[in-house]
């Protein structure tokens, strides 16, 4: 017998929206389509058990860009999809990052959202269905997740503020902004731009907030009409009274290491050494008390008390005596210095050093010709001329591993990618395309910002005519008891 299937509509801006669920994928924990004009996104969400000895939450956010989604065939030589695209591992990475702090807090079953094109309409964009589809497939699954989320576009185009514009209008607009949120914050925002006011943005960002919100209001109907039983989940905590125990035992010797002159190898080796000696010290009398695997889980109990007090120590530290780990201020930047010209036969160089984070872009010109041919379901973009390319070596932090391009250098090389390429002059007047690569030399924070940085001594040094030099610098908010 034919399931009967549940629709739900809205808008998004002056778009209609329908979600539908219950024909398809029965046997998933939360499965919805969203549609929007002839475009639509499906999404299953599912949750797995516990693997044994996890000490993290395993999501995995996925999103398979179908090219019969646009009646298209893959131009690889199998003619089939093989591992996700650009644009496809940005879209997860979006998805990600908005749902994955609303889980309950130490959970460990592992958890997949699968997201995938069912039909590509070249006017109305599938990013912001995705994010819409991951959060309402959970909603009504019966997996524990404290959503909805809501997500929308906003365009700036002929000086006015347009909610979820098409690809065509897209073209037009000088702002491209992506914001997810909850009913009552922003939880993610990504952004290009070309040299839009503060006041233009701050604009932007409240008209998203607002033009979310019945796309959350939905959800919470959907979730209360056909939404399933939440299962119960056993989740790790820690004791407040170990965690206050911890605090006492380190505080004085945590604080004489935060207070010593800087160096990353020093800050983190002493702070490993210090939770090494703790967790022996509170582990020494329990010996002869408890099994082996009763020792081995009070010890993972006294590190992960470790965690929560050595964040409570240096959270206070910032808050009333101004000071971060390195010995700054809140305001204050690192220390800079740069050089250009470090390659003698690369069409330009750059390299930037903040601190301990340095990276060295390289620029390369090339003809039309070389600019890459793009398979995917964006209709505005099937060449691409201005490349950006962002490598992450093991060593740069200092250890060993193999060199592999994941999906931490997409988004990053993306990232700055984005960042430049409104200065990038038109090919009418400068007929080149350009590949930069950024190569992470040692990192300790905000090393896809240095890129951006780098890449415009790059393509200075290079001789491209850039509208304006471009700098990025990566931000954080500390709070406490709110």
């Amino acid at each position: 017998m034919k399931p009967e299937a549940k629709i739900y509509r809205t808008k998004l801006g002056d778009k209609d929206i329908i979600f539908e669920t219950g024909k398809m994928a029965g046997q998933a924990g939360g499965a919805v389509t969203i549609r929007q004009g002839d475009s639509l996104v499906f999404c299953a969400s599912t949750m797995g058990g516990v693997r044994e000895g996890l000490d993290f939450f395993p999501l995995t956010v996925d999103y398979e860009e179908r090219m019969y989604a646009g009646g298209r065939i893959p131009g690889s030589f199998f003619r089939r999809e093989g591992r996700p695209r650009g644009e496809a591992v940005l879209i997860a990475r979006m998805t990600d990052r908005p749902i994955r702090p609303l889980f309950p807090d130490g959970m460990r079953n592992e958890v997949q959202v699968l997201l995938m094109s069912f039909s590509a309409d070249t006017e109305n964009p599938l990013d912001i269905l995705g994010i819409n589809a991951a959060s309402a497939s959970l909603m009504i699954s019966d997996i524990p997740w404290s959503g909805p989320v809501g997500a929308v576009r906003i365009g700036y185009i002929d000086n006015e503020l347009v909610v979820n514009p098409s690809f065509s209008e897209l073209e037009e607009s000088k702002l491209d902004l992506i914001v997810a949120g909850t009913k009552e914050a922003i939880a993610m925002v990504e952004c290009g731009a070309d040299e839009v006011s503060e006041k233009v943005m701050v604009e932007a960002l409240e008209l998203a907030h607002k033009s979310i919100q019945p796309i959350v209001e939905l959800q919470e109907q959907m979730a209360r009409e056909i939404g399933k039983e939440k299962r119960d989940v056993e989740t790790v905590t820690t004791d407040e009274n170990l965690i206050n125990q911890v605090k006492d035992a380190i505080k004085d010797r945590l604080l004489d290491i935060l207070n010593k002159p800087y160096s990353k190898e020093n800050l983190y080796g002493g702070i490993s050494e210090l939770k090494d000696a703790v967790v022996e010290e509170m582990s020494s009398g329990k010996a002869d008390e408890l099994t082996e695997s009763e020792l081995k889980e009070w010890k993972k109990s006294i590190g992960r008390a470790y965690g929560e007090a050595e964040k409570a120590i240096v959270r206070d530290r910032i808050l009333h005596e101004l000071k971060r780990p390195d010995g700054r201020n809140p305001k204050e930047i690192r220390d800079i210095w740069c050089e250009v010209n470090v390659s003698p036969r690369a069409h330009g160089s750059g390299l930037f050093t903040r601190g301990e984070t340095q990276v060295l872009t390289m620029a390369t010109l090339g003809t039309p010709r070389d600019a890459q041919e793009l398979d995917n379901l964006v209709p505005t973009e099937e060449t691409k001329r201005y490349m950006h390319h962002y490598n992450f070596p093991p060593f740069s932090v200092g250890e060993t591993g193999r060199l592999f391009t994941g999906r931490r250098e997409i988004g990053h090389g993306m990232l700055a990618e984005r960042a430049l390429r409104p200065m990038i002059p038109d090919e009418s007047e400068f007929p080149y395309t350009l590949r930069l690569v950024s190569e992470v030399l040692a990192s300790n924070g905000s090393s896809s910002m240095a890129s951006a940085c780098g890449s415009t001594l790059a393509l200075m040094d290079t001789g491209v005519p850039i509208k304006r030099p471009v700098s990025g610098v990566a931000m954080g908010l500390i709070k406490q008891d709110e």
